[in-house]
């Protein structure tokens, strides 16, 4: 059962028929879903567009904000009583106290809602009163999303896949081994189901480590409560000639289908299904220092996300129905603190151009896109520091190791982007001419202003992007 078959049983279902009508004739809801791969900077994301959407002195891209037409904003609670609520405010008191950090890394689905009461625009607004506006964001792992391709494979073609991938990493030289010469027709045997399925886990960490982006079956990595449990324990295997009752082949492509119909299928019947925004967090910066074969590796994933969305405008009736398209989707490259300003544009043209082939797809079935450097929450201050006789544009920051200040010059980034992306079409495995560095900065000690949200870059312009048009 493919995505599109997924969808088709969201149709049928008397459920979304209930929820849709209920919808339409209540306050209007908007769903967006934040997502992005491992280090991406999502729930800082979710903690500052929060913070800023509350208290608005720090975003003047947002039209409503800064025409006055957003009253208030205030938290409330969320609809959905079986999905943890996102820890907003445990979050926003690790990134603002007086010891600042970065919380912890998104590790399941969670949701808030923040509710607007706006007025309206226009010569006559003032006579219809204010209106209310809920937005429901929904943060989950960007290795689940990536898990939903899944759907349109088999265990054979996905094994095939996998390992022809794998067999030139490093990373993967450990789990290669642990399969050369096994007999995958041979009698099915747990102990050995389990030890491969713990080494292939341990390839999708390394691999993950190393700047790789599919990292898939995303839940080898977040297991969460299935951690041991039979859906997660097979591995890809070279195919056998003959695959007789009982074999392991058998098993483990028994447990590939079950992984698919009981984890990817209810993750995006009941979560991803429902979102009408989208917004993708990309490290661009650490795959470019990863080197070309992350590079690749990463604009292959997103494109193979694209085809996970369903996007496009919703009409009233399929939206009355209860279905929903992604009508908007913004590719954002976080830390761009970590770069001087000037070279925020050549970012901005690289994710452009890595989002290119998911860009042509989501655009071609009339959903809207754009490609933007953002810093979710600003942790240096520019600097110019003369070296060997010029001036170079560098960052100032409190170094994530060790805590104290340094400045940093990280490369000039390229103006073309076909001079990153054609070595790593190519395959190669180092830039000829660059060597492009990336620092971790820590959060920087904040003293904030009454209705000033933390300091950002662009995160004003991702808003009025995202949800501008609804408020």
């Amino acid at each position: 059962m493919g995505i599109g078959d997924i969808a088709d049983d969201l149709l049928r279902g008397l459920g979304g028929l209930g929820s849709g009508l209920t919808e339409a004739f209540s306050d209007p809801v908007i769903r967006l879903g934040v997502t992005g791969l491992s280090r991406a900077g999502k729930t800082v994301f979710i903690t500052s567009l929060v913070a800023n959407l509350m208290d608005r002195g720090r975003m003047p891209g947002l039209r409503a904000a800064a025409e006055g037409r957003i009253l208030s904003a205030f938290l409330q609670p969320q609809p959905d009583d079986t999905v943890p609520r996102f820890d907003y405010e445990v979050h926003l008191d690790e990134l603002t106290g007086p010891a600042p950090r970065w919380p912890e890394s998104t590790r399941a689905v969670s949701e808030l809602r923040l509710s607007f009461r706006l007025a309206e625009a226009g010569l006559f607004g003032g006579m219809r009163g204010p209106r209310t506006l809920h937005l429901d964001i929904v943060d989950y792992p960007g290795e689940w999303l990536l898990d939903l391709a899944l759907m349109e494979q088999d265990y054979a073609g996905w094994s095939a896949e996998v390992l022809t991938r794998i067999e030139p990493r490093v990373e993967a030289a450990g789990y290669l081994a642990q399969i050369a010469g096994l007999d995958a027709a041979a009698a099915h045997d747990e102990m050995r189901a389990k030890a491969l399925a713990e080494g292939f886990a341990s390839y999708l960490g390394a691999a993950r480590a190393a700047g790789y982006s599919d990292c898939t079956p995303g839940r080898f990595l977040l297991p969460g409560e299935l951690a041991g449990s039979p859906v997660l324990t097979f591995a890809p295997l070279p195919k056998p000639a003959e695959i007789p009752r009982g074999a392991l082949w058998r098993e483990m492509e028994r447990r590939f289908e079950a992984y698919k119909a009981k984890v990817v299928k209810p993750f995006f019947r009941d979560h991803f299904a429902k979102i009408d925004r989208q917004v993708v967090l990309v490290d661009a910066l650490g795959a470019i220092h990863a080197g070309p074969r992350a590079v690749e590796d990463m604009r292959r994933a997103m494109a193979g996300i694209l085809a996970a969305f369903r996007p496009g405008r919703t009409g009233w009736l399929t939206g009355l129905l209860g279905l929903r398209r992604v009508e908007r989707i913004l590719f954002a490259a976080t830390k761009a603190d970590h770069l001087h300003h000037l070279e925020h544009a050549k970012l901005t043209r690289i994710m452009a151009a890595l989002m290119r082939d998911a860009k042509d797809r989501a655009e071609f079935a009339g959903a809207e896109t754009a490609a933007m450097a953002i810093a979710s929450l600003r942790a240096t201050v520019e600097e110019s520091v003369r070296h060997e006789g010029r001036m170079l544009d560098c960052v100032r920051g409190r170094l994530l190791d060790g805590g104290r200040e340094a400045a940093f010059y990280p490369g000039d980034l390229p103006d073309n982007p076909a001079a990153l992306l054609a070595p790593a079409r190519e395959g190669a495995t180092q830039w000829l001419d660059a060597d492009y560095e990336v620092m971790a900065f820590a959060p920087a000690v904040l003293k904030l202003k009454p209705g000033e949200g933390p300091p950002h870059i662009r995160l004003d312009r991702a808003a009025e992007f995202l949800i501008g048009d609804r408020l």
